[in-house]
């Protein structure tokens, strides 16, 4: 579900890409030194938005640090990583495996049930570091998987619950912030699961799926619907976002929540116009 909070690469200026990747490998080589190399596996940009944002907020002692990367071996890499970095990188398993123990349970997927048991000792450390976080993670989870077994069709409230997961993780301390931090997480999580539910539609009609879009996927104004709805999802984020005091990086941040998310919707829609355009040739 996780990796539409994305870059517009095309209008970074060179130096702000070069950072927002020298985050990403940080969180990438954080995740390995952590968790170990499965680990790894579960990098995704929605986390490093994340930990872009946080590093913003808090100014955490930031290391700047060159390595050597084993997919791009020849040429040597940036990293950046802080504490919030580590926080990032256990959220990120510990997601995954309730994920995947949720995939096990519905759908016995062998690859899902093997990856727990891999990372498992890895989980039993988060928990114990993050009791009160971990159990209000895994409860919010379980009631979605719920929902969705009952075939909630009713979008603002399935997504209700990927905004109350996004919630608890934007909350990194209980301070003067939290309440902005809140509740541009859980709009931010709204539109993580609404856009996902878009993309897949069509690929979980044709498996069976469950997909709260089912009722309404051939309604003529389907496409505009869902945009309105991003539309307003993003515009609360953003909203939440403009009243914390983020000078570090905010640049990049800002290409992500105005131009980013969009570009990726963009991307989907044009793509089932095309197919569409196919089927009528």
């Amino acid at each position: 579900m996780f990796g539409y909070v994305l870059i517009n690469k095309e209008e970074l200026k060179f130096k702000e890409y070069d950072v927002y990747k020298s985050y990403y490998c940080g969180l990438c080589q954080t995740l390995n030194n952590r968790s170990g190399r499965f680990a790894q596996l579960t990098l995704n940009y929605d986390m490093t938005f994340l930990q872009l944002l946080l590093t913003g907020l808090y100014e955490p002692d930031t290391k700047l640090e060159k390595f050597r990367c084993k997919i791009h071996p020849f040429k040597k890499s940036i990293k950046r990583s802080n504490e919030i970095t580590d926080y990032i990188a256990d959220m990120n398993l510990f997601l995954v495996y309730l994920n995947c123990i949720d995939d096990w349970k519905d759908e016995k997927k062998l690859s899902r049930k093997i990856y727990t048991l891999l990372v498992k000792n890895k989980v039993k450390r988060i928990k114990k570091k993050y009791p009160e976080k971990t159990e209000k993670l895994e409860k919010i989870l379980q009631q979605s998987s719920e929902y969705e077994k009952k075939k909630e069709y009713d979008i603002d409230k399935i997504s209700s619950y990927s905004g109350e997961l996004m919630s608890e993780l934007f909350l990194y301390k209980e301070d003067e912030w939290k309440e902005s931090l809140s509740r541009m997480g859980f709009f931010l999580g709204k539109y993580i699961y609404i856009i996902d539910a878009y993309e897949d539609i069509e690929k979980d009609l044709k498996k069976g799926n469950y997909n709260p879009f089912t009722e309404i996927y051939q309604n003529q104004d389907f496409d505009d619907f869902v945009e309105r709805i991003l539309t307003m999802m993003i515009s609360e984020c953003a909203r939440e976002f403009e009243n914390l005091p983020i000078i570090e990086e905010v640049d990049i941040l800002r290409n992500i929540l105005y131009s980013g998310v969009w570009a990726k919707f963009k991307s989907i829609r044009n793509k089932r116009k095309q197919v569409e355009e196919n089927k009528d040739d």
